[in-house]
């Protein structure tokens, strides 16, 4: 996950925004870039954000 922003506002906007723009579903964004999923998750809900599969985004 270093690869991506740690200011939890910044992973959020960009997490989103590679869910919107270039992958259907957050397992395969996790396996393109080579994330762990289940930290993705629990990173983004230490800001208080959870993700909501069928609008596949984090809110």
């Amino acid at each position: 996950m270093e690869q991506l922003p740690q200011d939890i506002n910044m992973l959020l906007s960009f997490v989103n925004m590679k869910l919107r723009d270039d992958y259907d579903s957050l397992d395969e964004m996790c396996d393109s870039m080579d994330i762990d999923k289940e930290e993705l998750i629990a990173k983004l809900a230490e800001g208080g954000f959870e993700y909501n599969e069928s609008q596949k985004k984090f809110w």
